[in-house]
């Protein structure tokens, strides 16, 4: 299954922009600032989370709109084609909207539909910035495999923020309220670390199977920021409520959870490694997930200028991944010389101006 009949309404510096008649492989050409990515940024849109920007959705709203924006586009290859669709209204800026066959839904039913993965070059930085982005990354590919996982991503956050409000309080918490608290951070929590945990496993079956060459193969581990198991984050809960009152924040749990990343043939940590390499091991774990992630569902795979930083036969070696696997992919670039291998069994929009031309 693939996206066809892609529009986007008052999107960024999109007035209005159908793509249509699309292919396995799609490439989107055209000069910096025209408005490529934007169209990357609102498939993405497509599926739980804020989107590969994580843009607030006011700033997603073209400038001297006054009616919010609006991204659809029709699942084909089943049966009956599926409208997918995410708007915002004027009278409700910050709220995204879901419709699925024009019916109101919820951002999560869109993962039920369609798996979404995405490469851009703001994700340079991955293994050797912060936890907290790693985290981030960690979830939303488990939610392309899982949707439920952002539900219990979504509750242990917010149950989290209020047991941090009650330990920063000046009076003593209620032991009785804590519990309660504590209760559902162990579940969801627990939810959430097995499902992080899952897809580390899953993606390194899948990285094994590729060829070791001409992208490093990456070792991926799971790195628990707490006792794992119900009982044991429960309980380590309840034991520090004391320690965590004077820090003023929950100290364990998998708020605090990390993803290691070693260049396996060198063992040697992803954040040690070469820009170069750190590019290239992150292009095997998104061509893995991918892989993964179409297994079963229709799956979506965008890469925002990829190709620039790319050798030739590193590029012939992508492309032929991206053949064999059962993605839908998306490719962004300033020219069209780069995919040349490709360019005839891919559809080709020339981005201009806030327009897309079917070349």
């Amino acid at each position: 299954m693939a996206l066809d009949r892609i529009s986007l309404s008052d999107f960024r510096n999109h007035a209005q922009t159908t793509l249509e008649g699309t292919a396995r492989m799609n490439l989107l050409v055209g000069a910096n600032g025209a408005g490529k990515t934007n169209v990357l940024e609102a498939l993405s849109l497509l599926a739980p989370g804020r989107g590969m920007r994580r843009a607030a959705l006011v700033d997603m709203v073209r400038g001297g709109a006054t009616d919010g924006f609006a991204v659809g586009a029709s699942l084909i290859g089943a049966e009956e084609p599926v409208r997918l669709g995410t708007y915002t209204q004027g009278a409700q800026p910050g709220r995204r909207r879901v419709r699925v066959n024009s019916a109101e839904s919820s951002a999560v039913a869109l993962g039920e539909w369609l798996a979404i993965g995405w490469l851009t070059p703001a994700m340079d930085g991955l293994f050797t910035g912060a936890a907290q982005d790693r985290r981030r990354y960690l979830d939303r590919l488990a939610l392309a495999i899982d949707p439920v996982h952002a539900r219990h991503a979504g509750r242990y956050e917010a149950t989290l923020r209020e047991r941090n409000r009650l330990l920063s309080d000046d009076r003593e918490p209620d032991p009785s309220w804590l519990d309660a608290i504590e209760t559902q951070l162990a579940e969801h929590g627990t939810a959430l670390s097995e499902g992080r945990a899952r897809l580390i496993d899953a993606l390194m079956a899948e990285i094994v199977a590729q060829p070791e060459a001409p992208f490093p193969r990456p070792a991926l581990s799971y790195a628990p920021g707490g006792p794992l198991g119900y009982e044991g984050l429960s309980q380590a809960l309840h034991d520090n409520r004391r320690r965590d009152r004077a820090a003023q924040r929950t100290l364990d749990g998998p708020h605090r959870d990390d993803l290691e990343v070693l260049y396996a043939a060198r063992r040697m940590p992803a954040a040690q490694c070469s820009t170069g390499e750190q590019k290239a091991l992150l292009l095997a774990i998104t061509i893995a997930h991918a892989a993964l992630s179409a297994k079963g569902r229709a799956s979506l795979l965008l890469l925002d200028e990829v190709a620039a930083h790319l050798d030739p036969d590193r590029r012939a070696a992508l492309f032929e991944r991206l053949r064999a696997g059962g993605a839908q992919v998306w490719i962004t670039g300033t020219e069209l010389a780069p995919f040349a291998t490709i360019a005839d069994e891919a559809a080709v929009w020339t981005v201009a101006g806030g327009s897309a031309q079917r070349r």
